[in-house]
């Protein structure tokens, strides 16, 4: 089939990598795309929030595949255009992707469909923001009602802040007029779990853990995602299984109780706390970084496991397979990241990872472009997500490393500790159980 998939970041060109490897994939197209992604796809210009757009595109290309990336053209309901044209199409709808759009919405399913999450208020004015704020205390959680680029939320101790934070969503405005979430303190590891849909069947993806601060240790502003590893190896065994009975099953039921089906990528963000598995928040996408070590574990083509979900044959698609390995990737932002991000450096050492780490070592471009030499420059936050897989963790790990080494970008940064605490927990519990054999 040919496929189009609609975005440009490192998500986008982690979904063309592997659609580009999957053998039923005749043609791939991407738009915008950018400098890395023009290796496996052809680009195509078009305004990614015009479902028009998009689907005259589609069908100039003769599509039979398309597969929308980021969350704001989902919420602009750029899939459903796409299906009035008759084409299938991976991505909710625009009333289903409110899941994302809305954090007040999603609280409401939430607590519809029974799915554990935390006690919230959604707040309209300073003085239920004073009051929700009191009920919970410190550390303070406060959450953008609307889409923010995975830079909505406030987790403090600083009453103030959260506060200012809370007052700011109000007077931005939301879906809802003007508003913001205001919630417990979840306390625990979080996991990110992502699962493909037809809006009844739900097929769970291997889980993930990303990084959000900026600097090592958790330290720094929120970002839109520092780097990933998978698996986890400290989760239970059992968390999949778990988290698709209570949360995702009931969640798209709901959905198609309501009249609004979920088709397409269910993300959820998850707490695992003292008092069990809570919900954080639900998006309608793909994750990214996430995205980037999930697929690069998977084995099944793409292709077809999204081609099923929007056409609602999920039920027919044999078990997903997985590489027994794992994948870290770590992510190159931009001088100043995440406030206002110098552009138009130039980017070296791509080649170099290519011929010296390839293929188990690979580069994601993101916020990336070429001149009119064709020179890569930088042109976003964040810049690249450098990928490896291996292995174990500390393989992995180790690779991705490497590579980052290998590459040059002026006034770059990235976080040194990806994936480090639980790659030393898994290689001190293998030596452990290695001796306890011994013994």
């Amino acid at each position: 089939m040919k496929v189009l998939v609609i975005g440009g970041g490192a998500r986008e060109h982690a979904l063309c990598r592997s659609l580009s490897l999957d053998p039923d994939v005749t043609a791939l197209y991407c738009a915008p795309g950018n400098a890395g992604i023009a290796e496996v796809a052809e680009l195509r210009s078009v305004d990614a929030l015009d479902g028009a757009a998009v689907a005259a595109l589609a069908a100039d290309l003769g599509a039979g595949l398309v597969v929308v990336g980021p969350e704001a053209p989902l919420v602009a309901g750029v899939a459903d255009a796409v299906r009035e044209r008759g084409i299938p199409v991976f991505g909710p709808s625009a009333q289903a992707a409110r899941l994302e759009g809305s954090k007040a919405f999603a609280k409401d399913v939430m607590a519809a469909a029974g799915v554990p999450t935390a006690r919230s208020y959604v707040c309209t004015t300073a003085e239920e923001i004073d009051a929700a704020l009191d009920a919970f205390g410190a550390p303070y959680v406060v959450k953008d009602d609307g889409l923010a680029a995975g830079k909505g939320v406030v987790v403090t101790e600083d009453v103030a802040a959260a506060r200012a934070h809370a007052l700011a969503c109000v007077e931005r405005g939301g879906e809802g007029g003007g508003q913001t979430v205001i919630e417990e303190f979840l306390d625990g590891p979080e996991v990110s779990l992502f699962a493909v849909t037809d809006g009844e069947t739900v097929l769970p993806l291997q889980p993930a853990q990303d990084f959000k601060r900026a600097l090592d240790g958790d330290a720094g502003p929120n970002t839109g995602g520092m780097g990933a590893y998978s698996p986890l190896p400290w989760a239970d065994p059992q968390l999949v299984d778990e988290v698709l009975a209570t949360v995702l099953q009931p969640t798209v039921d709901e959905l198609r109780r309501r009249g609004t089906p979920f088709s397409g990528l269910l993300y959820a963000g998850l707490a695992i706390t003292s008092r069990g598995v809570r919900v954080i928040e639900f998006n309608a996408r793909f994750g990214d970084p996430e995205t980037q070590v999930v697929l690069a574990r998977l084995k099944t083509p793409l292709a077809g496991l999204l081609h099923a979900a929007a056409t609602g044959t999920l039920a027919a698609v044999p078990p997903l397979r997985w590489s027994d390995g794992a994948a870290v990737t770590v992510v190159i932002a931009s001088h100043n990241y995440p406030g206002t991000p110098r552009t138009g450096d130039p980017i070296e050492g791509l080649a170099a990872v290519a011929e010296q780490d390839g293929p188990k070592a690979y580069v994601l471009h993101a916020g990336t472009k070429q001149d009119a030499s064709g020179a890569v420059l930088s042109a976003g936050g964040r810049v690249l997500s450098v990928t490896a897989t291996g292995a174990d963790l500390t393989a992995a790990r180790d690779r991705a490393y490497r590579a980052v080494g290998r590459i040059s970008l002026d006034g770059a940064q990235h976080r040194t500790d990806i994936a480090r605490k639980a790659a030393e927990d898994a290689a001190e519990a293998a030596e452990a159980a290695n001796a306890g054999a011994q013994a």
